[in-house]
């Protein structure tokens, strides 16, 4: 169970996470820490508290979607403490991290579990050197850690206040020197002819001797309380910037070289430890990160960048138009200081609506369906001219558009044409509530993003009308709805995997035989493919002609097997048919390679039927089918189900079916269709089932079970 904390509101949680945080970056050795809380109405985790790292550096991740293919993700939906042990392991089990922060590290991330709820997670790193596995002593302090942080939050005395930006805390360690003087050191350093500066974690000068500001050719008042990369503009490089990360991430001492105009060549070596870095500087000779030649335009600033690294890399796993609509309003206009968003799609000549974040539905629906070449707003111009506009106030907007500002009462707006190779795929608008100045870093980042954007979602419009299309011939080749029949309830679903366009094989059906015996029937077909979903559909024939024809159970089976010897197929087929007699109480079953079903005699009781299977449709014509016999009590429930339900990487079979007949056992079985959610819930308690999924559920008339406990929906 999840618990989102509210933003607005009781209590300030940054200021009581923060002390938590920094005693456990102390009692873990760790470097860097952070807690991330899960927000309230969002499947958003938001980083809150941070620990030994400047804030800016967190830009990219300090939202993060609750699904998204992180450790802290990985360690919240699945309750459990996720180790990496180095960069080679990061890259291969979380590439988009290893995009972000390609340094050596070693990280831990463990859910923040409450006495009722898990409240969020908790991210520790290790500077390069640590040791590919965590010491027992390590994991004891984690989770100490975590348990500390859990009860801070159970103990909240009322609605949680998450910060917009995270609150930082500085790991206080003691200082360990010896000074004859306040100035010895200083007056020391000022002696020798190599300089020195130090530098805060956020990169600040805080220390510069005199031999360092004779070499940098400034003043030392100019650089106190500066980022050299701003104060001295020959400094100002991606490549330089990029050194200071690796030294604050990795904890390792790290060295570059860098001309001073005109020709003099510079080496800096920094020194990092937890609470800052000791730089030296000294006369030297040009490396590989020297700056661009004279005249090459300057690039964006290197956090920018890292946003734009992790949003391509975050673009690459949306799947539907819907995933980047949301993918967009959690991490792209945060970065980007907007609130709103207007994600468009050129279609038959037409601008339409394919989702908005920060807009009434009034709004909305006003500018859907535009022309291509519209007037109305700058969507039009942006498309024929495949240029991105910036418009920071409505007087610049009302230039060229006068109607546009006073649609929406938005005050800036960055409309972003989405253009592939000459193709108009659609317009993105980010809009502001305030007038909102455009820096060049901003337009250097959003201009490459909007084509990132196009592709993403040209992808995004394949995919879901592909999916529409598989999802169409799936409901074709199910049965429309299920016969009523007396003395006997019944639910069904069908659930297909993930994100997969391509149509499964898994069906049931329930047949009315006569006033009192009725058929169900549930199979497998091998494989995602039309040619499954085709062979599924004469399976399904065949069986309801043989079963409504007077055939019994194991003849039902034997004439469908000789059916597809014949037609050839290579696809193997799963499929167990039930006889019921609602008269006698009594069912038979007959089997090839299926999954037993599951009966609920009564509350408290479940067991998976012992049935002996003949083999799947298909691989023998005389293959023989043995009819099992069983009774079927006043209000018993039959669960059929195809192995998607209980097929879970890494588990055990016979363990999962187990578990699931005594999760049946006591759940409530009033409502079947939330009994299904229940048994779904209970095998893939995160969702995203790897294989299609069916489930029919019989329930026989009976008394109504006493009392209304148990796990259930």
């Amino acid at each position: 169970m999840w618990h989102r904390a509210r933003p607005r509101g009781g209590f300030p949680v940054g200021d009581a996470l923060g002390g938590a945080l920094a005693r456990a970056v102390r009692r873990t050795g760790a470097a860097i820490g952070g807690v991330y809380l899960i927000e309230e109405q969002a499947e958003l985790l938001r980083l809150v508290s941070l620990c030994g790292l400047p804030v800016d550096f967190t830009a990219p991740w300090q939202r993060l979607a609750l699904t998204a293919p992180v450790p802290v993700a990985d360690a919240i939906r699945e309750h459990r403490l996720v180790w990496v042990g180095g960069q080679d392991e990061m890259a291969r089990r979380y590439p988009r991290t290893a995009a972000v922060l390609p340094y050596p590290f070693a990280l831990a991330a463990a859910p923040l579990r409450g006495a009722r709820c898990c409240w969020g997670g908790l991210v520790l790193m290790w500077p390069a050197g640590h040791p590919p596995r965590a010491t027992a002593r390590e994991r004891q302090h984690i989770a100490t850690s975590a348990r500390r942080l859990s009860r801070i939050l159970d103990e909240a005395p009322g609605p949680l206040v998450l910060p917009d930006r995270p609150g930082v805390v500085p790991v206080a360690a003691p200082r360990h020197s010896v000074r004859s003087g306040p100035n010895a050191a200083a007056d020391y350093l000022d002696r020798l002819p190599e300089g020195a500066l130090a530098l805060d974690l956020e990169g600040r000068v805080t220390f510069v001797s005199a031999a360092a500001a004779r070499l940098l050719g400034r003043d030392p008042d100019a650089l106190l309380g500066t980022r050299p990369w701003r104060s001295l503009p020959w400094l100002d490089d991606l490549r330089y910037e990029e050194r200071y990360r690796m030294a604050v991430v990795s904890r390792t001492p790290v060295s570059f070289s860098a001309r001073r105009p005109p020709d003099r060549w510079l080496t800096f070596h920094l020194h990092p430890d937890h609470r800052g870095i000791s730089v030296r500087v000294v006369p030297g000779a040009q490396d590989a990160a020297a700056p661009p030649a004279a005249g090459e335009p300057a690039p964006a600033t290197p956090g920018r960048l890292f946003q734009l690294v992790h949003q391509a890399v975050a673009l690459t796993e949306t799947v539907t138009t819907q995933d980047l609509v949301e993918l967009i309003a959690d991490q792209i206009l945060p970065a980007f200081g907007a609130q709103g968003l207007l994600l468009s799609i050129a279609e038959a000549g037409r601008l339409r609506i394919a989702g908005q974040h920060g807009y009434p539905a009034d709004i909305a629906e006003r500018l859907d369906a535009l022309p291509l070449d519209t007037d109305l707003t700058p969507a039009g111009r942006a498309l024929a001219t495949g240029v991105p506009s910036y418009f920071g106030s409505p007087a610049e907007l009302a230039r060229s558009h006068p109607r546009a500002p006073l649609i929406s009462g938005k005050q800036a707006w960055a409309v972003l044409p989405l253009v592939i190779s000459g193709r108009p795929v659609g317009c993105c608008i980010l809009s502001y509530d305030r007038p909102h100045t455009f820096t060049a870093d901003e337009r250097a980042v959003l201009s490459p993003l909007a084509g990132l954007l196009a592709q993403a979602l040209d992808r995004a419009r394949v995919y879901d009308t592909q999916h529409h299309l598989v999802h169409q011939l799936q409901q074709a080749l199910l049965p429309r709805g299920l016969p009523a029949l007396p003395g006997l309830d019944v639910a069904a679903r069908y659930l297909p995997a993930g994100h997969g366009i391509d149509v499964g094989g898994d069906f049931y059906d329930l047949l009315r035989l006569d006033a009192t015996t009725a058929a169900a029937v549930i199979g497998d077909v091998e494989g995602h493919s039309m040619a499954a979903a085709a062979l599924m559909g004469q399976v399904r024939t065949a069986i309801h002609a043989h079963a409504t024809g007077g055939a019994a159970p194991d003849q039902v089976i034997a004439r469908t097997n000789r059916l597809l010897t014949d037609l050839s197929s290579e696809l193997l087929v799963t499929c167990l048919y039930v006889h019921l007699d609602l008269v006698s109480q009594e069912v038979a079953l007959a089997s090839a390679g299926h999954a037993p079903p599951l009966l609920r005699p009564g509350p408290g009781r479940a067991h998976s039927l012992a049935v002996e299977p003949g083999p799947p449709l298909g691989v023998a014509t005389d293959a023989r089918y043995p009819v099992t016999r069983a009774v079927l009590p006043a209000g018993a429930v039959l669960a059929l189900y195809t192995d998607g339900l209980i097929e879970r990487p890494g588990c055990d079979v016979l363990r999962a079916t187990a578990g699931l007949a005594a999760h049946l056992a006591h759940a409530r079985v009033h409502d079947l269709e939330r009994l299904i959610d229940s048994l779904v819930r209970h095998t893939w308690p995160d969702g995203g089932h790897t294989d299609d999924v069916a489930v029919l559920l019989l329930r026989t008339a009976g008394a109504a079970e006493p009392g209304a406990g148990g796990q259930g929906s």
